[in-house]
């Protein structure tokens, strides 16, 4: 095995661990946003599995994250 390959095999190691990390979701929603700390209304907790953030506050968490990529 040359240099190449335990490179690739570090690649594959690292990508799969991050994938795993994306797909792993909180199986109960927060009851109150953990940025500003109000009620997340219950039909949000409801039709999203694992929501931790009021809408308010997920469209500016998505927003930033749009400027930093």
């Amino acid at each position: 095995m040359d240099i190449a390959d335990k490179a690739a095999q570090a690649e594959e190691l690292f990508f799969n661990l991050a994938l795993k990390k994306q797909q792993i979701t909180p199986q109960f929603s927060e009851i109150f946003c953990i940025d500003c700390e109000e009620e997340i209304p219950e039909a949000r907790r409801t039709a999203i599995q694992g929501v931790t953030r009021c809408i308010t506050c997920q469209e500016i968490y998505e927003k930033k994250r749009k400027a930093y990529k």
